[in-house]
């Protein structure tokens, strides 16, 4: 069986996160590790070409130059939790082989995550490498084609991702959010826009992610319609926070979709509303009318939440009145798991089944 490289591999189980086929209890965070764990090993693997004069699977080593000899695993630490990585080993050298681009990652957790999540939100350049693998002297720590390598490889992935076609997944629910990330070690956060899309076989896919994208209407539907030019679909129902901007560019962009706004965003306004010391007891009667069987009990279960709330604190009663009874949507999966795929207009009620 021959040997692939271990960023290869990571490669393929990144690739699989996206498509849906990795299932994870935290996607977005999972999504991190995994692109910091590619770019790692990719700059791992190119420092070791370095040193022995050739690639993977090139012959022809010149005497005490060595080779490569299987690998050893690495853990690093990151704000997403500890990321495991694969480091390549080099045998038969004259002087034994020291990895000065694993030293230096100890120490550069943050600025690797960062490139990770602009690896696949706009790119990486030449110049985001190098400056990803120099040392504190300023010294670069990969040659200069190992960084021009790398480069083409991690754009290509990039490309892959940004403009692979979408018709072959029949999205029922879209989730789309504003995150902020910092790209870029000791730089202020920046937005990034994400979209993941539930088909109807029960897969989580990403769709789309864009970098330094605000929340203005007109930013978000150049994102959406960039997924449709792709062939993205209409799905049954849009999920994202409250965003005025997201919001018409759901309407304008999803015109036959359902629009629910995000049950986590409600949720945290209604932790800040609300003493700590009753807000165990409400979350549960949250999540219950969110997760009731139908509209009518839902309603039922939201009125007595709301007529608790009074007596507790005012700012909890116009947050709580104001949600918003369509994110009961989601109990219509039932639905679309037994193959119910039709459309709604914009004008047709929701309707609980």
């Amino acid at each position: 069986m021959k040997r692939v490289p271990a960023s290869m591999r990571t490669r393929e189980e990144l690739t699989s996160l996206i498509e849906g086929r990795l299932s994870t209890a935290s996607a977005k965070d999972e999504l991190v590790k995994l692109a910091t764990r590619l770019v790692v090993e990719e700059a791992l693997e190119a420092e070791v070409g370095d040193a022995i004069g050739r690639e993977y699977y090139e012959h022809g080593a010149a005497p005490g130059q060595g080779h490569r000899n299987g690998y050893r695993p690495g853990r690093l630490k990151t704000a997403e939790g500890f990321v495991d990585y694969s480091a390549p080993q080099v045998a038969g050298r004259e002087a034994a082989f020291h990895s000065a681009v694993r030293e230096h990652l100890r120490g550069h957790t943050q600025a690797l995550e960062g490139l990770a999540i602009e690896m696949l939100a706009r790119g990486l350049s030449v110049r985001d490498i190098e400056d990803a693998f120099k040392d504190e002297s300023g010294r670069l720590l990969l040659s200069r084609t190992a960084v021009s390598e790398l480069g083409a490889q991690l754009w290509e992935d990039y490309q892959a991702f940004a403009q692979r076609d979408l018709s072959e997944y029949e999205i029922a629910y879209l989730f789309v959010d504003g995150i902020a990330e910092r790209l870029r070690a000791g730089a202020k956060r920046e937005p990034v826009l994400a979209a993941w899309g539930h088909t109807v076989e029960g897969r989580r896919v990403l769709l789309h992610l864009m970098a330094g994208s605000k929340e203005d209407a007109e930013t978000v539907m150049a994102f959406f319609e960039d997924m449709k030019l792709r062939g993205l679909s209409d799905p049954m129902l849009v999920t994202s926070d409250g965003a005025p901007g997201i919001i018409k560019a759901i309407e304008v962009c999803f015109p036959r979709a359902a629009r629910q706004r995000c049950l986590a965003h409600r949720m945290r306004n209604l932790a800040a509303k609300l003493p700590e010391d009753v807000w165990p007891e409400f979350k549960v009667r949250a999540q219950a009318s969110y997760h009731a069987p139908s509209r009518a009990i839902a309603r039922e279960l939201a009125a007595g939440l709301v007529a608790s709330a009074v007596r507790v604190t005012i700012a909890a009663r116009s947050t709580w009145a104001s949600f918003d009874t369509r994110t009961l949507a989601h109990a219509d999966r039932s639905n679309i798991q037994a193959g119910t795929s039709s459309q709604r207009s914009a004008s047709e009620p929701f309707r609980l089944q």
